[in-house]
């Protein structure tokens, strides 16, 4: 069977400063700036086109002091896209920052793993610490869309569409789940928060938001297996992918090609 050859796309929509003492376990010795992109990505092939995470609205980006750069959904215009006419969603985890905006997405179904949302509505959201990474309105929105039958439950791997795979992953969360995507130059994989940046997963680092620390680490050298090289895998908060990609024209905030080869 010839696979489609997909167009995936990363869309930075948000950005916060951090520095890089907060982004490793362990701290990193050589401290200095380390920003964190939002991103929310696209993938479409011939008239389907299917969304990955939905990005937090503007009431969130302030309560959490996040610097909202444009509306996450609204953003697929840019390529073409309406929101109203998507059909599938892929929501990697359900933290804050990935799966907001539920209601600007009418005709969706969204796919989440069965070990996301027993997390996301469980007895470890009794402690504020672990909470804090959720939205509580975002969750119930997605519960109430399990009830009108919009809503996808996978239990490990899946293949969502021809050249479309889910990948269990965890670690991150308990139910975190990665993708691999045919496009025109082969496989590659969208990491989501399996590795926020480049360096977690090729430096075997953890982010220090994390449920498990081996499921974190196993699912960097799963993914970077999969990838083959540096070049096919996209992490996903690093602001080096909209250095290493060619992006969109005309679009300043930014919007990387991640099926063309890197730049250099």
């Amino acid at each position: 069977m010839t696979l489609p050859a997909w167009e995936a796309y990363a869309i930075r929509y948000a950005r916060v400063e951090r520095r890089r003492a907060e982004n490793f376990v362990p701290i990193d010795d050589h401290d200095g700036p380390m920003p964190l992109d939002f991103y929310v990505w696209l993938l479409r092939s011939g008239e389907r086109s299917i969304l990955v995470d939905t990005g937090f609205n503007a009431a969130t980006a302030a309560r959490r002091g996040r610097r909202l750069m444009r509306c996450p959904i609204e953003s697929l215009r840019v390529l073409g896209v309406d929101p109203a006419r998507v059909t599938d969603v892929v929501l990697t985890h359900l933290h804050y920052d990935h799966a907001g905006n539920l209601d600007k997405l009418p005709a969706a179904r969204f796919h989440v793993q069965d070990d996301e949302m027993t997390y996301a509505t469980g007895r470890c959201m009794c402690h504020a610490s672990v909470r804090h990474t959720y939205e509580v309105e975002d969750v119930v929105a997605l519960v109430r869309h399990v009830y009108s039958d919009r809503v996808v439950f996978h239990d490990g791997d899946a293949t969502l569409a021809p050249g479309v795979e889910l990948l269990r992953i965890g670690g991150h969360t308990r139910g975190l789940q990665s993708l691999r995507v045919h496009t025109a130059r082969g496989w590659i994989v969208l990491a989501s928060d399996a590795s926020h940046f480049y360096e977690n997963a090729q430096r075997g680092r953890s982010f220090p938001i994390v449920y498990h620390m081996g499921e974190m680490l196993d699912g960097h050298r799963r993914l970077l297996a999969l990838a083959g090289t540096s070049s096919s895998f996209v992490p996903g908060h690093d602001p080096l992918v909209l250095e290493r990609y060619p992006r969109v024209d005309g679009d300043e905030i930014g919007i990387a090609r991640l099926h063309e080869a890197p730049r250099g």
